[in-house]
């Protein structure tokens, strides 16, 4: 396996393929069927994840990206058919960020990149989607469905998704144990929080975000609400208004 990616079971046929080497701690999520299997996301792009895709299932493979940054699309080269929301879909072909910050951006903490590795050589995937996804729309491949949730505020064409049979919510940037990032110009606070909100209609069982801890317990969703409504409260619900730490996670608006 590669030494890069560290891939856990989640069950029979479902896998998460992980970055741990990299300060961001990228997941990226293979569900299989019985015919096809669905990626969602690509992760960094450091090393090639196809290589550990085509050691955990030799079936064809649709790409589910649940937001055009970089560090969520490294992959996306390496197949052919990809997937993503109609609002973030212009990114895809013109990445709206300049080579050289994405590259000072990967290199903020020190990581412990592969040899063959280079820097100077990053670039974020420019290239188009085979698909356009939206609100509600369920992805069918054999005998599991995903439900896309369009979830706005991060990004504007942010989605996440989730599987009714096993209540698994695939969170993206949207929910994760970390600083929720609010604060870049293609950013807004409040959509955010309604999307949040929106996730309460969803018999979440587990979540399974795109960065740091997975398998979080559903009730983090209404943990990340309850901070929502106290700022909402002090009118700090705006970009701008501050970092804020909390328990386990933190907001940077």
């Amino acid at each position: 396996m590669n030494k890069w990616f560290t891939v856990e079971t989640i069950d029979d046929y479902t896998y998460a393929i992980s970055e741990y080497k990299h300060w961001e701690q990228v997941h990226s999520y293979l569900l299989v069927g019985k015919t096809k299997a669905i990626l969602i996301d690509t992760g960094l792009g450091v090393v090639n994840i196809r290589e550990v895709v085509d050691s955990l299932t030799s079936l064809p493979v649709l790409v589910v990206t649940t937001h055009v940054h970089w560090d969520h699309i490294g992959g996306h080269q390496h197949f052919k058919n990809i997937a993503v929301h109609k609002d973030d879909a212009e990114w895809l072909s013109k990445f709206p960020l300049p080579q050289q910050q994405v590259q000072k951006d990967m290199m903020k903490e020190d990581c412990e990149f592969p040899e063959s590795f280079k820097i100077e050589d990053y670039k974020p995937y420019q290239g188009g989607a085979s698909k356009l996804l939206e609100d509600g729309e369920v992805i069918v491949f054999d005998n599991r469905e995903l439900v896309i949730i369009h979830t706005p505020g991060h990004s504007p064409g942010h989605i996440c998704l989730f599987e009714k049979a096993s209540g698994y919510l695939f969170s993206g940037d949207l929910l994760y144990k970390g600083y929720l990032d609010m604060f870049y110009p293609s950013t807004n606070p409040i959509d955010f929080y309604a999307s949040v909100k929106k996730l309460r209609d969803f018999p979440v069982k587990k979540i399974y975000p795109a960065h740091y801890e997975i398998g979080l317990d559903s009730q983090f969703i209404e943990e990340v609400i309850k901070e929502f409504q106290k700022l909402e409260a002090e009118n700090k619900l705006y970009q701008g208004s501050g970092v804020y730490t909390f328990n386990n996670f933190g907001f940077h608006m």
